[in-house]
């Protein structure tokens, strides 16, 4: 049935529809919105949004990137995804026929990837190679951080390296290190806490994550302390702007889940991309009203 389907223009929307459902759109923002605010707090002015390379990469980390993060990962969690009831109904899951597809998915933005490397300054591509090693080993063996406690959050900061690489791209230099170590809590926080829903099939599976080798409410209590920590760093850079207090949503999530049994993890997980679209879309209007517009 696929492959009838899969000929002429049929075959080109299908083909679109399963690259968009590997690459999780709802998930977009955390390596396409960080690039932006990466390059956005680099920025010295508004000709630097004119740039075409901010536009090459803007697109790169939206779709590209995401479809290598996710493909890779559908790629090597084929069978234990079917013991994850997310899977099929929140997430994309493979099926076997979608293979070959997903291959020749994951070759076409590897090819991409080198092809932008070579224009690239020596620091832009260790800092562009950085996010490809950590997104594909992240789930591929021989690594596979993602079953190794506290590696499996810490190696999550591939979701910081867009903003490093737009930070870069404009300024040609690093960030300020208390803006890496803000990066650092915020996906470490994020990834503790959207492991917790999945212990049981973690654990079922065998993949020991964080929240099965450390269980489920110290999991929340460490996503919670990361977050905690991001707050009063984001209070401290802004120099305690009454905007910045609104970063203490983040730890209320994991802390609500441990004191009322009531609130439920399962459910409240899939608010986290709004808070942070709406959170992330609020620095960005500062950040461009500061380097760009000067309104207020």
């Amino acid at each position: 049935m696929v492959i009838q389907g899969s000929q002429g223009h049929g075959g080109v929307t299908d083909t679109f529809k399963f690259i968009l459902r590997v690459s999780r759109p709802r998930f977009w923002i955390y390596t396409g919105g960080t690039y932006v605010i990466g390059y956005t707090l680099g920025a010295y002015g508004f000709m630097d949004f004119l740039a075409p390379s901010y536009y090459v990469y803007l697109i790169y980390f939206f779709l590209p990137a995401n479809i290598f993060i996710y493909g890779v990962n559908d790629c090597w969690d084929e069978e234990t995804d079917c013991l994850n009831p997310k899977k099929g109904t929140m997430e994309h899951m493979l099926e076997s026929f979608e293979r070959r597809k997903l291959l020749i998915s994951l070759a076409a933005v590897a090819v991409l990837s080198a092809v932008l490397m070579l224009s690239q300054t020596p620091e832009e591509a260790l800092i562009f190679l950085g996010f490809l090693f950590l997104s594909y080993f992240y789930s591929a063996p021989p690594l596979r951080f993602k079953e190794k406690p506290f590696l499996d959050f810490s190696s999550n900061y591939l979701y910081i390296m867009p903003g490093i690489f737009g930070y870069n791209l404009v300024t040609g230099s690093l960030p300020d290190l208390n803006l890496l170590v803000a990066g650092f809590c915020h996906i470490a926080a994020m990834h503790i806490f959207s492991a917790v829903p999945d212990t049981e099939y973690d654990s079922e599976a065998g993949i020991i994550t964080t929240p099965v080798f450390i269980g489920r409410r110290k999991a929340l209590g460490l996503s919670a302390f990361f977050w905690i920590i991001l707050s009063l760093l984001t209070v401290h850079l802004t120099d305690f702007h009454p905007l910045s207090f609104l970063v203490f949503l983040y730890p209320l999530f994991p802390l609500s889940v441990l004191l009322s049994e009531r609130i439920r993890i399962e459910r409240i997980y899939w608010y986290l991309p709004y808070i942070n679209t709406s959170l992330g879309g609020l620095l960005f209007l500062a950040l461009i009203n500061n380097r760009v517009f000067h309104w207020i």
